[in-house]
């Protein structure tokens, strides 16, 4: 029996959450895995339930937070090595920055075989000013030097990881894609759309668009509730689905664009504030497009969901947006921080029915091929088998 000790920043609704629960229940019966990680945080989804679904028990280490705190992250790495030393694990694989790095240090001090880390996503540009992000750079850079294998859920975030930044020797990465289970995201929708739309009274015509995340600064929300409130000709409705920091500062700026916003159901407004949705699949068949208009992306859950529930996405050209959107087929991809190319993008998909409607059907086609949770189990493990 092959032990995996797999390590999360924190169970908050994402993509990592869903990657590792998925890894740590599709692995084959060789592979005896234990998932540990912290607890989301004020503004985030909790996603324990996601593990929970899933059969999973995973351990909250209650000291592992997203913030840099010493103290609190010296009792997380020492919590780390004394579950490594009760569960000894032949790989320790960490995903993430929090708790790569926890991880990754714990298990060079207890001695395990292997160490695998995935990046996610990084905070190698946009995050931070020019000093933090040079520390950051560094200290990955470091910990790189004893990480067995590195794992990349793109192509254009290896390219990153490898060549741009060069925080690891190109040997020593491997691009596994991020793997789900999408069927859930083609049942009923029919149903569904219609379901959603009466709770927010969209008449037929109307182009209902989401854009899903934590609103963070990173994510740069307000781009596209620029985009919506410069288009007049067509009637449509922006949804936001998520919650943190920033909504204040969003409600704000919809305030001074004159866009009427709510929190509510069964009121009408130009930008709806929805708040995280633990049943994605049940909304996504309601809206018309999904976009993404962030400054800096691994690789986004959302258009990949988006276009499960066959959907037209359009987003900024960001991380690896390029490797699961294909620019005229599945959607559209502008530059990051273009109002205008934004705009016309918008534009194109609102008043194209028929092109939506190809684009969503090519997208589903595609997606389901390239991101199946069989297809991630299949390539992690092979990858272990290599590396023991």
């Amino acid at each position: 029996m092959i032990k995996v000790l797999r390590i999360l920043n924190r169970f908050n609704l994402g993509g990592p959450v869903y990657n590792a629960s998925y890894l740590t229940s599709e692995l084959s019966t060789e592979f005896e895995t234990l998932l540990i990680g912290g607890p989301h945080e004020d503004g985030e989804a909790d996603a324990l339930y996601i593990a929970h679904k899933l059969g999973l028990e995973p351990i909250v280490i209650e000291e592992m937070g997203r913030s840099v705190s010493p103290l609190q992250d010296l009792r997380a790495l020492q919590r780390i090595r004394q579950i490594i030393r009760e569960f000894k694990p032949d790989i320790v694989h960490t995903h993430a920055s929090k708790a790569g790095a926890l991880g990754r240090i714990a298990a060079r001090l207890e001695r395990v075989p292997v160490v695998v880390h995935t990046y996610h996503g990084h905070v190698f540009h946009s995050y931070f000013g020019l000093i933090k992000t040079t520390i950051y750079k560094l200290i990955e850079r470091k910990l790189a030097t004893f990480t067995t294998a590195i794992v990349t859920i793109s192509p254009q975030q290896q390219r990153e990881i490898c060549d741009i930044y060069r925080i690891a020797d190109s040997k020593k990465t491997h691009v596994i894609p991020l793997g789900f289970e999408l069927q859930r995201f083609d049942v009923d929708n029919d149903e569904r759309r219609k379901t959603f739309r009466s709770s927010f009274q969209l008449e037929d015509q109307e182009i209902a668009i989401a854009i899903v995340g934590r609103l963070v600064p990173i994510k740069n929300h307000s781009l596209l509730i620029r985009a919506v409130g410069a288009i007049k000709e067509n009637k449509i409705r922006l949804f936001i689905v998520g919650d943190g920091p920033e909504k204040a500062t969003l409600t704000a700026l919809c305030d001074q664009l004159q866009l009427a916003h709510s929190s509510a159901d069964n009121q009408i407004a130009d930008i709806h504030f929805i708040g995280w949705q633990k049943q994605i699949e049940s909304i996504l068949p309601g809206f018309d497009i999904v976009a993404l208009s962030s400054d800096n992306e691994g690789t986004p859950v959302s258009l990949i969901e988006a276009q499960a529930a066959k959907l037209p996405v359009i987003s900024t050209d960001v991380g690896g947006v390029s490797d699961i959107v294909i620019h005229g087929k599945t959607g559209l991809i502008v530059p990051p921080k273009d109002l205008t190319a934004l705009i016309s993008a918008l534009e194109q998909l609102i008043s194209d029915k028929a092109q939506r409607k190809d684009m969503g059907e090519a997208g589903q086609k595609a997606v389901l091929q390239a991101f199946s949770k069989e297809r991630l189990a299949r390539d992690m493990s092979a990858l272990y088998r290599r590396l023991l």
